[in-house]
């Protein structure tokens, strides 16, 4: 099924400013999101199609990229990004670009970024961290497997000691020619040199622990700071924490993909929470206070009498800390819940009808007659 253009989804102009694009986002998100509509399949798509078109139009490059080539960008990796898990992104997708020069151009174009210092790639983790973790912050090590220069040689390939040498084959050009005469003239091809693979240099002897690669696979302990106020999904950059660069390149960045497990409790509404709290009957009609649990412990609230079912009391600044404003919290909204008891002693009978009795009420019928008499007025009933 093609997909809708990123714009259209955000329900934006093509000249929509970064502010447009994030107030957008955060309506959509709040609207679809799955702690809001548990269960809704369909919400939940839409949730990751809002998600997807604000994460490539939120990034500059990459939105650079989808207004010049569209979906296309994004499916063939123009922007640097990284698929489900942990994984590693393309170096910003030009191996298509590579494949197109070369057929028409030979191999000097492939051998001369072979040779020059390359960018690290990025690296993805996703982190599931607590629903009070997201509300007030923390502080975590997390391991990734990414690769490094290697420690032993420096990132050089070649054992201490030992250094590169020119190719012997293409003499440090990275490309070797070939001339081809034929009834229609002289061809000339030129190809990436097989001996050194386009890097213009060869490695005699190669280090006993990278064997020449210059870069190993190892786990790196990285400690990251979660911002309070986070929400499933945020993406935090952690710059430099990617993978090594090629030919004494820079770093790729670290992406972190924070994933708020749901609490059993609370729901979350941008930076307001909200929750249900049962109270008896009994409490309802008389009022008093009742406690309720917040994400800083225990709170009273006043109810008042004649308090109804589903009635909502806000605790103000008891929700979310405010991450784009930086200082502040949200409100905890509280609704009670009247519970009936289901059974009743004959004692706690006698009483109720005694009740009854001094409201006026027929104990043959004990209906609101009030509301049933609205309902027959208005449909012009009389019996």
């Amino acid at each position: 099924m093609a997909k809708r253009d990123y714009y259209e989804v955000l329900g934006l102009n093509r000249e929509a400013s970064s502010e447009e694009i994030k107030k957008a986002y955060r309506k959509l998100a709040r609207k679809y999101h799955p702690d809001v509509n548990s269960g809704d399949k369909e919400a939940a798509n839409k949730f990751k199609e809002v998600k997807e078109a604000y994460d490539v139009l939120s990034d500059p490059q990459r939105r650079a990229q989808y207004d010049r080539f569209g979906h296309a960008a994004e499916e063939q990796g123009f922007n640097g990004g990284f698929g489900g898990g942990f994984g590693q992104s393309s170096d910003f997708g030009f191996g298509d670009f590579e494949d197109i020069f070369e057929s028409f151009f030979g191999g000097g174009f492939r051998s001369r970024q072979r040779r020059g210092p390359r960018r690290g790639s990025d690296l993805r983790y996703d982190l599931e961290i607590s629903f009070e973790e997201a509300a007030f912050g923390t502080e975590t090590t997390i391991e990734v497997p990414s690769l490094q220069n290697c420690e032993h040689c420096g990132g050089s390939g070649a054992e201490p000691g030992t250094s590169t040498e020119t190719c012997p084959r293409c003499k440090g050009a990275g490309e070797v020619r070939y001339t081809q005469n034929t009834a229609f003239g002289r061809f000339i091809n030129v190809k990436t040199c097989d001996q050194c693979r386009g890097a213009g240099t060869i490695i005699p002897n190669p280090c006993n622990s990278c064997h020449g690669q210059k870069r190993v696979r190892k786990t790196k302990n990285i400690q990251v700071n979660i911002p309070a106020g986070v929400e499933h999904g945020f993406r935090l950059r952690v710059a430099g924490e990617g993978e090594a660069g090629a030919n004494g390149g820079p770093p790729g960045d670290l992406y972190v993909i924070i994933n708020v497990r749901p609490h059993e409790f609370f729901k979350r509404r941008g930076d307001d929470i909200f929750c249900e709290v049962p109270i008896s009957f009994v409490k309802a009609a008389l009022g008093g206070e009742i406690t309720v649990p917040t994400l800083d412990g225990k709170a009273k609230i006043k109810v008042p009498e004649g308090t109804q079912t589903d009635t909502y009391f806000r605790l103000k600044n008891k929700g979310i800390h405010k991450l784009r404003r930086g200082v502040g919290r949200g409100d905890q909204h509280v609704k009670v819940v009247v519970q009936v008891p289901e059974k009743l002693t004959s004692r706690q009978k006698e009483i109720l009808k005694e009740f009854a009795l001094e409201r006026g009420e027929d104990l043959s019928d004990l209906e609101d007659k009030s509301f049933f008499g609205k309902f027959r007025n208005a449909f012009g009933g009389g019996r």
